[in-house]
């Protein structure tokens, strides 16, 4: 009995590893510059209609991923600065 239930619970992490290493897709990035009116919430908002690595997120979650990705204190931008984006 002991050997059956150590048995299921090793198929059952296999079956977990397996699952969440071959389910990640990977991501690149592609660089946006700020332009004249920019704000992270009208970037964001483009994003989430574009990317589909944004697809079904909210728009605050997107904005404070771009401020993580891109190593902002603040959401201040200035015309010309270079973002990095995540995409699928």
């Amino acid at each position: 009995m002991k050997k059956k239930v150590i048995m299921i619970l090793i198929i059952i992490v296999i079956a977990i590893v397996a699952k969440n290493s071959y389910s990640q897709k990977d991501i690149s990035y592609k660089t946006e510059y700020v332009v004249n009116g920019d704000t992270l919430w009208s970037i964001a908002t483009s994003e989430k209609n574009i990317n589909s690595y944004y697809k079904n997120k909210d728009i605050r979650s997107i904005v404070t991923d771009i401020k993580y990705i891109n190593n902002l204190n603040s959401s201040e931008l200035v015309e010309g600065m270079k973002l990095k984006i995540p995409v699928y």
